[in-house]
């Protein structure tokens, strides 16, 4: 069901109201709630949006200032990551323990073509993978060093910066199927990727996209995971991430014309079942999973509405691993038409997003700390 306009803009006027008592933080964890506007670097090509992207240890924070990529350390300070010669935008995407960052670069005369790189804190320059010689994106590494991504329109994982596999496509996918992207690697190795498969039969173009699973280290053949829709052109089903316990989460997306869909999915091991649909932030029509913590089962994501197929209501959302989702409050004192998403999750209960100020018309990375305590059900 669909709801009007000013029902939308009402339950983000709305922000902040709690109606039920929010998810207990996680176990052992001491914080005071608080959403953190973090600063900007100085300059950059895209002055107004920052975000957060991952969590690492001792307060690290790493992902995009003013389009580039970025790092903020435990007290707040903003960091720029080197950029090569040639390159002029990116973003880091991932963080481990050890303080390394992994992320694409973007070069001048050609943004649309990504670069992978990875880049230990505080180091002079970035290592670029394969030299930069081809299209990359590392999206992801754990706290052994292992990172994963595309190079080439190849699937990989990455040690010390040399290939330790390929990934392959699954045994049982269609000839027509190839791996489209790299989305996470646990803390045991485990990859989540994102699958597509495209052919025609009777004169129609069929196919999906799903979810897959590479076990860690090589030794067992991936799983390809069931997706609710298939043979549709208009839907998509992609991974946003993998936890430490294997539980997936993602989204089915569905765009056509000025129709738009967002459904969020969560798998379990073993993967032989459908994905379960938590439901959706109340108010909200639609809900993105984007991210997840490593062990306390949250993910989050965005909460949106689309008016004649534009996101006009854009909230970030909070998944405690039960019931439904929750939506994170907006910072006080700005403006009820602002918009949120949060991409990360840590296991001391922070969460990383994005703030844009709809009154100002500036974004800005942020964090939710303490955010169980925070997260709440919208009035209608």
């Amino acid at each position: 069901m669909r709801r009007s306009t000013s029902a939308a803009a009402a339950a983000v006027v709305l922000a902040g109201l709690i109606t039920a008592a929010a998810p207990a933080a996680a176990a052992g964890t001491a914080c005071t709630p608080d959403i953190l506007r973090l600063p900007a670097l100085a300059a950059g090509p895209s002055p107004a949006y920052g975000s957060v992207r991952a969590f690492g240890a001792g307060g690290l924070v790493a992902g995009e200032s003013v389009g580039l990529p970025a790092y903020w350390t435990a007290d707040h300070a903003v960091h720029a990551v080197p950029l090569p010669e040639g390159f002029v935008s990116g973003e880091v995407r991932a963080v481990n323990a050890k303080g390394l960052m992994v992320g694409t670069l973007r070069r001048a005369g050609t943004p649309d073509t990504p670069y992978g790189f990875t880049y230990q804190k505080g180091a002079a320059a970035v290592r670029l993978i394969g030299g930069g010689a081809t299209a990359s994106a590392v999206t992801d590494v754990n706290d052994a060093g292992r990172s994963v991504g595309m190079e080439g329109g190849v699937a990989k994982e990455w040690l010390n910066g040399a290939v330790v596999r390929e990934l392959p496509v699954p045994a049982d996918a269609h000839p027509g199927t190839g791996i489209v992207s790299v989305n996470g690697i646990n803390a045991r190795g485990d990859i989540v990727g994102t699958a597509r498969t495209s052919y025609e039969e009777d004169d129609q173009l069929r196919g999906k996209t799903f979810p897959v699973v590479w076990p860690a280290g090589g030794g067992y053949p991936p799983y390809s995971l069931q997706v609710w829709t298939e043979d549709d052109p208009t839907v998509r089903t992609t991974a946003s991430g993998i936890d430490d316990r294997g539980r997936v989460v993602g989204h089915e997306d569905r765009s056509y014309r000025d129709w738009q869909e967002r459904k969020p999915a969560v798998w379990k091991k073993p993967y032989d079942a459908l994905p379960n649909d938590p439901g959706r932030v109340t108010g909200y029509d639609q809900v993105t999973f984007d991210g997840l913590s490593p062990a306390t089962n949250v993910a989050v994501g965005s909460a949106v509405t689309f008016v004649e197929g534009y996101p006009n209501f854009v909230h970030a959302a909070y998944w405690p691993g039960t019931g439904a989702p929750l939506a994170l409050p907006h910072p006080a004192g700005t403006g009820p038409d602002s918009r949120s998403s949060a991409y990360a999750a840590s296991d001391d209960d922070r969460v990383g997003g994005t703030f844009y100020d709809w009154e100002t018309m500036k974004g800005t990375a942020v964090v939710w700390t303490c955010a169980s305590k925070q997260a709440y059900t919208p009035q209608k």
